[in-house]
């Protein structure tokens, strides 16, 4: 490849012995390593501890595949994990115990994904130890294969071990899991000589290797062996023709190496070296904004944003990285609905990732060539591009023709979606790196008013594709995010809102009494800026946690402090709610007379506002506290009150519901034939019009 490829074009052709076609990334298939898959094959058929001391193990094997990065630990793994699906029908679960920038993975987060893989229930805003017991619940009894790559130490790796023995667990890290009990280690070093020269054909063709296979030796030991080192030495010299196995190895060796850099990292800083350096100012710039992408996840939309640069730019770029073995591709999704041909669709567009093993490489170049401004203003164009794409993606779920959908239609073609479908597969392959974009943003301390607009546009595109139960994981993570920033930036308002929010899912979750703290803090927040609206619905929220607590006297008296500010502002609708609710409360502590008062209430205000069927299910509900204070003569009446009221609206399960309920009293009051009538009449209403 010339100087200027990268970000300008496609790759130079290739020989027609080259095995990747220029703007083709080559297959990475798998080379070498058959002894360490013998070894590991070896180890899991040997008996563990727990087997020679006569029991069956409690708990899952654990195979470690040990190795520095660019070793091509994780690539071993994956060919293991193939060879033996067969035996383990459950299917693989993968998770990534660090992040793309070196930071430890959440164990509630990783526990949660898992438990999402395989279609377990994970409560919104559950601890990290919950999670992780409900995982290894779920996965007792099963065959199932876990891999847990890039494992920080044993700490990471330990709360997430299935209490499953027909389970396995295989681990990639760089170190010892010292802690775990039986843990079948494999070390890998470097790549016998002819899988290194099986990696360099691949690339660059056999030709080359084959007329100087002593010199392809040389640069297999040049690059230690490594894959990653092999791959990036192979892709130069498969981008560059007329350059031969030693002009390869010669510029490997000219590269300078730091003095204090372990003997073990110099392959791979050379080849990366080689590689880098040679691609022009615009892509190396590219390239190195590329480790900012949240959850180091990138496509030609992140490209364009970090770099300021076009759509095709940036998807040209990304494609040359991918041929130079500076990307990984992500797999694409084989339940993706295609997109139209020849229409817009931001879904198109692939997915890569930045290697591990480059990923401290390049943020080195970041830290010397980037000022703090810059990367700034980077970070602030990705968050820009994603609030457009998330509001672009909400709109597919509004009906042809909508405001939301007009909007959509004006914006440029590569933001726009072809349909809800493709709308929804974005949101759903783009999640990790959504949500990582949000705690960035709320982590950053410098673009609040951008995070807000992101947590915004995020909270109600998960509602709108996913529906407020689906979503609820992903909003408590969000709504927590909020949280952070208003309190941050001393927003109260804002604050108020999200501990209102998270409080609702707290309460959906069982977490009363966390739910009960948060409603506080937000009815105190609401009342420091004089907020009504948030303070009458902190002021209901407590009375509806008590009501579930069975406290119905400080659930009435909670619901009566709402009751005066609807009043005050003169919301009728919602103080004939807060009127039954208050019934609701009294009936539950046996306050008859104070119930039937507020039932009667409601009705009143539901009269005047013209709603008979909220009428009659007050005028119900009245009937309800009249029988259960021993007045059944009473309560007949005022049911077939309500009933009179009901038949005048088209709410017939409210009809069927009051016959019945007339005939149970017509039943206590010995009149057993117009009883009958009454439940013939319901229960002929139900058959008529299921639900």
């Amino acid at each position: 490849m010339t100087d200027q490829a990268v970000g300008t074009g496609r790759l130079a052709p290739q020989t027609a012995t080259a095995p990747a076609a220029a703007g083709r990334t080559p297959a990475a298939g798998f080379a070498g390593r058959r002894r360490e898959l013998k070894a590991l094959h070896a180890d899991i058929a040997r008996a563990g501890l727990d087997t020679l001391s006569g029991r069956k193990g409690a708990r899952s094997r654990v195979l470690l595949i040990a190795g520095r990065p660019g070793s091509g630990r994780t690539a071993l793994a994956e060919q293991l994990l193939g060879e033996l699906a067969g035996e383990h029908p459950d299917g693989v679960l993968r998770a990534a115990l660090t992040g793309p920038g070196g930071e430890v993975a959440d164990t509630g987060s990783t526990a949660r994904e898992l438990l999402t893989a395989l279609g377990a229930d994970a409560p919104p805003g559950a601890d990290g130890d919950e999670l992780a017991e409900r995982l290894r619940g779920a996965l007792a009894g099963r065959r199932a294969l876990l891999f847990l790559d890039d494992a920080p130490g044993a700490d990471a790796v330990e709360p997430l071990l299935p209490d499953a023995p027909d389970c396995l667990v295989v681990v990639v890290s760089q170190g010892p899991l010292t802690g775990i009990t039986d843990v079948r280690p494999c070390t890998l070093g470097g790549l016998d000589g002819a899988a290194c020269v099986e990696i360099l054909e691949r690339y660059a063709g056999p030709t080359r290797i084959t007329v100087d296979p002593r010199t392809a030796d040389s640069v297999a030991e040049e690059c230690g062996g490594q894959p990653a080192a092999l791959i990036l030495a192979g892709a130069w010299l498969a981008a560059r023709p007329k350059s031969s196995v030693a002009d390869l190895h010669q510029a490997l060796r000219a590269v300078p190496v730091p003095p204090d850099l372990p003997s073990g990292a110099r392959p791979l800083f050379r080849a990366f070296r080689l590689s880098y350096e040679a691609l022009p100012a615009t892509a190396a710039r590219i390239l190195r904004l590329l480790t900012l992408a949240p959850a180091g996840l990138v496509d030609a939309h992140t490209a364009s944003a970090l770099a300021g640069c076009s759509m095709p730019t940036a998807a040209a770029a990304l494609a040359d990285f991918a041929v130079l073995g500076l990307l990984r591709p992500v797999p694409a999704d084989p339940d993706a609905p295609p997109a139209g041909t020849g229409t817009a669709d931001a879904a198109r567009h692939p997915q890569y990732r930045v290697p591990g093993c480059l990923d401290p490489l390049l943020r080195e170049q970041l830290e010397e060539a980037e000022r703090p401004a810059e990367l700034q203003l980077a970070r602030a164009r990705v968050l820009e591009r994603t609030v457009r794409l998330l509001q672009s993606c909400r709109a597919m779920t509004e009906p042809a023709g909508s405001t939301a959908r007009q909007k959509a239609a004006g914006l440029p073609r590569s933001l726009r979606f072809s349909s809800r479908g493709t709308a929804a597969h974005w949101l759903r392959s783009r999640r990790p790196a959504l949500l990582a974009a949000a705690r960035a943003a709320a982590a950053d301390g410098q673009l609040d008013t951008l995070d807000r607009r992101l947590m915004a546009a995020l909270t109600r595109t998960l509602l709108a594709h996913q529906g407020a139960e689906a979503a609820a994981p992903d909003l408590y993570t969000v709504h927590g995010l909020v949280l952070r920033a208003a309190e941050r930036r001393g927003l109260a308002r804002e604050r108020a809102a999200a501990l209102l929010n998270l409080a609702d899912l707290d309460s959906g979750a069982g977490r009363t009494a966390q739910a009960l703290g948060r409603y506080r803090g937000a009815l105190e927040a609401a009342r420091s800026v004089a907020d009504p609206v948030a303070t009458v619905r902190a002021m209901e929220s407590l009375g509806g946690t008590y009501a579930e607590l069975g406290d119905g006297v400080r659930a009435a008296d909670w619901y009566g402090r709402a009751l005066e500010l609807r009043l005050a502002r003169g919301e009728a609708a919602d103080a004939a709610r807060v009127h039954g609710r208050i019934g609701g409360a009294l009936m539950a502590c046996g306050r008859w007379g104070e119930a039937l008062k507020q039932w009667r209430a409601a009705a009143r205000t539901y009269r005047r506002l013209g709603d008979l069927a909220g009428q009659a299910r007050a005028t119900g509900e009245a009937a309800r506290v009249q029988e259960y204070a021993g007045r059944p003569e009473e309560a007949l009446r005022t049911c077939l009150e309500a009933l009179d009221l009901v038949r005048k609206t088209d709410d017939t399960r409210l009809q069927a519901a009051l016959q019945l309920r007339i005939a149970d009293t017509l039943e206590r009051l010995g009149d057993p034939s117009a009883a009958g009538l009454h439940r013939a009449a319901g229960e002929r209403l139900l058959e008529d019009h299921p639900e």
